[in-house]
């Protein structure tokens, strides 16, 4: 059975362009475009991996890590932030949330895809 992967990201191109990386390489992908619906398609898909933005309507890609990872029954879901936010105290907030990973846009398709490969084990 494939792992199943859900994106996160309001920026259409870049979520088709990830989701076709993906499932070329046999990942099942399911997509959210703002935080809220992030949180509700991770408590329903039982996603493997989590790909998230930072900057999202809604509710931000920090808060959505932070309420995953505080949630007994999603911490363990590991979690990408994908973001065009790249400072030092990006980087910090997202290891304050537990993010799994940091990797800034514009990213390396085959470093992200190694990242979830690693992550997802």
């Amino acid at each position: 059975m494939p792992k199943r992967i859900l994106i996160v990201d309001d920026e259409p191109q870049l979520v088709e362009m990830v989701k076709m990386r993906l499932e070329a390489n046999n990942y099942e992908v399911i997509v959210a475009h703002d935080g809220m619906e992030a949180l509700e398609k991770a408590r329903k898909g039982e996603p493997d991996l989590i790909i998230l933005d930072l900057m999202l309507p809604k509710l931000d890609g920090y808060q959505v890590c932070r309420m995953l990872k505080f949630d007994r029954a999603l911490s363990k879901i590991p979690i990408i932030m994908l973001t065009a936010l790249g400072k030092k105290e990006d980087r910090e907030w997202g290891k304050k949330v537990k993010a799994d990973a940091y990797i800034i846009k514009p990213f390396n398709a085959e470093e992200l895809l190694e990242r979830v490969a690693r992550l997802i084990k």
